[in-house]
């Protein structure tokens, strides 16, 4: 066997066993399931889609409530499979994941001579990096994203620019998450400053304008039929739902808390190489890389600017880390390899090698359990209220909820979806709730779903009709979902 074939190998036993380490977390703690509410959202669509050939939350009403069009896409052919779709899903994230660490194993391998173990410790990595492992069995789009940015990046890095291919893989980004646009900016960048004259410039901004604008025009198209929108309506709805976290704390400080989500865990570790990987870069001026490391703070500022969330691990920087994890694997190689030579090296040299792999064991396992709290929650409060209210409900009764995902998937009646997902008329006042009570009693609203603590005054008084009483969301500090009969 090559010795590529047994890196190969050793990437798909990592994969397998980091991800069924999670699966096993989860099915100890309560069972099988998504660590997220978004996650049934793209399972319904995934299932309208395969059954019925409609585009649609609610049979026979197309809407644009789903982020990642071509991940949605994507999970039907596991319906037209019949799969399992917690199998077929789990299984993409795993081969996304094996994604991940193959382009990564291969951009250290050129970039940094001195990364040339037969064991694929960066593969590794990526691999039991706690973050992606998550990712991976969310069931969400997330490293579908991180690798379309990764193999971007790292193209650009590596010298290998066809700048027809970038613009078709920036545009084919747009159908994970509309923030792919921003890959835009590294690769004109690249484009305009790569030697050559004007007729090379011209060419290569010609090539990334047809490949992206291709894919942005069925973008565009697809949205536009379905909703009015050039982008979908969580694109808004996300917006206007968190526009008070804007206000909470200054940009400077939001910035800093998105680009301290890859620290927590090995990452950390990885510091001090990215700035020896960044400042080597500068000193090469090797302008693929630095402008990689740029979009990476970029990516950071805009999150911080437009949508300052970092909570459930930091899910919207995730697609992001795998390239700071890179560069900071890249920069720590050269220095362990540098300072080992030296006496006092021998000894920093493993010690710090043995701290990263120690902390990234630790996490690994610390973000097990998170996993499986997460999965725990969602599966005890949503989706246990999802099958009570398919069974009990009349079904001619309409309901308000804030979380929609897991009541479309098991119970599938249209609902005034108060985050404005698929109910885009209520973004303008997402967070109004007299306008909300207003809009629900010109709806004639039967049911309100909600956690109670989301809301100052729209549950208060309400008759209470059923309670979860699930243990797991109090045990993490969080409260029971909550029907109420909308009465006013």
């Amino acid at each position: 066997m090559s010795s590529k074939s047994s890196r190969n190998l050793i990437l798909v036993l990592a994969a397998v066993f980091s991800l069924g380490g999670y699966l096993i977390a989860s099915s100890l703690k309560f069972r099988i399931g998504f660590p997220l509410d978004d996650a049934w959202i793209h399972q319904t669509y995934a299932r309208n889609l395969a059954y019925w050939g409609e585009w649609a939350f609610w049979r026979g009403q197309v809407s644009g409530g789903s982020t990642a069009p071509l991940w949605s896409a994507l999970l039907a052919i596991g319906y037209l499979l019949k799969i399992s779709p917690f199998f077929w899903s789990f299984l993409l994230g795993g081969v996304l994941l094996l994604g991940l660490a193959e382009v990564g194993e291969g951009f250290l391998r050129k970039t940094v001579p001195e990364y040339h173990s037969t064991f694929p410790w960066v593969g590794v990595f990526l691999i039991g990096e706690w973050h992606l492992v998550w990712a991976a069995v969310s069931g969400m789009e997330t490293l579908l994203y991180a690798l379309l940015i990764t193999t971007v990046l790292v193209l650009l890095a590596t010298g290998k620019r066809n700048f027809l291919l970038f613009g078709m893989l920036i545009g084919l980004s747009l159908w994970v998450r509309p923030g792919g646009i921003t890959l835009l900016g590294p690769v004109v960048v690249v484009a305009v400053l790569s030697k050559g004259g004007g007729k090379q410039i011209f060419r290569n901004l010609f090539g990334i304008a047809l490949g992206f604008g291709i894919f942005l025009s069925l973008y565009l198209f697809f949205n536009l039929s379905l909703t009015g929108t050039p982008w979908p309506n969580t694109f808004y709805a996300k917006q206007a739902e968190y526009a008070l976290l804007r206000e909470l704390a200054p940009l400077w400080k939001r910035f800093l808390a998105e680009i301290n989500l890859p620290l927590i865990g090995a990452g950390a570790l990885l510091l001090p190489g990215i700035f020896v990987f960044g400042w080597r870069a500068l000193q090469r001026r090797d302008l693929g890389l630095l402008v990689g490391m740029l979009w990476f703070l970029g990516n950071a500022a805009i999150y911080a600017w437009k949508l300052p969330v970092i909570y459930q691990h930091g899910r919207y920087m995730m697609p992001a880390m795998p390239i700071f994890f890179l560069c900071g694997l890249g920069g720590t190689i050269q220095l362990i390899m540098e300072v080992r030579s030296k006496r006092w090296g021998r000894v920093v040299a493993p010690a710090w090698s043995l701290s990263v792999l120690l902390v990234w064991i630790g996490f690994w396992v610390m973000g097990a359990n998170a996993f499986a709290e997460d999965v725990a929650f969602i599966e005890s409060e949503m989706v246990v209220t999802a099958q009570w209210v398919s069974e009990h409900i009349p079904p001619d009764a309409l309901i308000a909820a804030h979380d929609i995902g897991a009541l479309g998937y098991f119970d599938g009646r249209e609902l005034v979806d108060l985050a404005g997902l698929v109910s885009p008329e209520v973004i303008p006042f997402v967070r109004d709730e007299i306008k909300l009570a207003d809009y629900m009693d010109k709806r004639n609203v039967d049911y309100l779903i909600v956690f109670p603590s989301w809301y100052e005054t729209l549950s208060e008084g309400l008759p209470l009709v059923y309670n979860t009483g699930g243990h797991f969301s109090p045990a993490i500090g969080g409260e029971n979902m909550i029907i109420y009969q909308w009465v006013r």
